[in-house]
């Protein structure tokens, strides 16, 4: 079995754009620079879960269904054991190295491996059109530190999305009220979610 390679970039970029801590709605300053082709490259998954000089790029997309978020509870199949049973709001995950076949570089490579990244995790007949809302890098935690979240808004209106894989459950549809409620028992990166949440 081929180890699995994750796509990165460099720590020392984040700082050189201007490194910040939580959440950030300033993509164009980082975006661009984040995603050319000679920014970023591929390390062993297991080196770079505990290398926090590699940031590991994670597209992490909200679903929006009227005035209502998706909200789901990681279930035990997870591959980041560290968030088992914590909510979420965001689907996504690693860009691995297979997803290169599928693209040139750059901006392209990353949308083609988020695509099939989300219809691995939810079904949906045909694309998810997204956009990207805000950034999000949490050093106060280990995972945190190793990752770098894309945060991408799917508008979904009338159209249903259900749960591709097992470790997706409890999964619904909840206001930003509700969600606010249940705030103390999400995952870091959901919680500072709600912060762009609230500004959109």
């Amino acid at each position: 079995m081929r180890e699995e390679l994750v796509l990165c970039f460099r720590r020392t970029l984040l700082d050189e754009i201007g490194s910040f801590d939580g959440a950030s709605r300033d993509v164009p300053r980082f975006i661009p620079r984040i995603l050319e082709a000679g920014s970023t490259h591929y390390v062993r998954r297991a080196d770079a879960e505990t290398d926090p000089s590699e940031k590991q790029i994670i597209p992490y997309v909200l679903f929006r269904k009227g005035d209502r978020y998706l909200h789901y509870v990681r279930g035990k199949g997870s591959g980041e054991k560290r968030l088992v049973a914590m909510g979420s709001l965001g689907i996504g995950g690693h860009i691995n190295h297979r997803d290169e076949t599928l693209f040139q570089s750059g901006v392209d490579a990353y949308e083609e491996a988020l695509q099939r990244e989300l219809h691995e995790e939810l079904k949906m007949d045909g694309r998810f059109e997204t956009r990207i809302i805000g950034l999000i890098n949490d050093d106060s935690t280990p995972v945190g530190r190793v990752h770098f979240g894309i945060v991408h808004l799917c508008e979904l209106g009338d159209r249903e999305v259900s749960k591709g894989e097992a470790v997706i459950t409890d999964l619904q549809f909840l206001t930003l009220p509700e969600l606010i409620s249940r705030r103390d028992r999400m995952e870091t990166w959901s919680q500072l979610c709600l912060e762009l949440l609230g500004a959109e």
